[in-house]
């Protein structure tokens, strides 16, 4: 079975959650199995050309930006909502569907020239990579690109992103 199929079989759906009409996409049965996130892991660092900073967006994010470190020797930084980095910070303000929001990321983060990947676990409507983009963009850092363990495909998400994404499942 391939990666994307083992995936698919894994990631349970929650229906209703956070909110009747929403069906969740649980990726912690992913993180529990130790082959298959390692199976991940190797697939997101799979990038073409030398990568210096992995940024992980909030909060999941995290998670798999912080096991691309050692495969893909480079650094770390985090794009986090408002308030929540304890350091000097720049930020973005941007739409979601169901208001505004504001992003921010430490301004040691990244590194003019700096070539940076994005990472999460899902790609919705593209807001939160479409500011954290911006943000490494307002730092001096060159993105690469950005890749995600799932795509909600009908949201369209991609469309807002103007650098290479590639995704290991989409649900159309």
């Amino acid at each position: 079975m391939d990666l994307a199929a083992r995936v698919a079989n894994t990631v349970r759906d929650i229906p209703d959650f956070p909110q009747p009409g929403i069906l969740f996409k649980d990726i912690t049965p992913v993180l529990q199995d130790p082959a298959l996130f390692n199976d991940v892991i190797d697939w997101m660092a799979n990038e073409p050309g030398p990568v210096d900073r992995i940024v992980g967006m909030e909060s999941r994010g995290f998670l798999f930006a912080a096991a691309l470190v050692r495969p893909m020797n480079a650094g770390m930084a985090l794009a986090r909502k408002a308030g929540k980095l304890p350091h000097k910070t720049v930020s973005v303000s941007y739409v979601l569907e169901y208001g505004e929001t504001t992003l921010e990321m430490h301004v040691d983060s990244i590194r003019a020239g700096e070539r940076v990947l994005v990472v999460d676990d899902l790609l919705a409507t593209g807001g939160t990579a479409r500011g954290t983009i911006d943000l490494i963009r307002k730092l001096g850092g060159e993105v690469v690109g950005c890749v995600f363990l799932l795509e909600l495909g009908f949201l369209e998400g991609r469309k807002k992103l103007d650098v290479p994404v590639r995704s290991l499942l989409s649900v159309p």
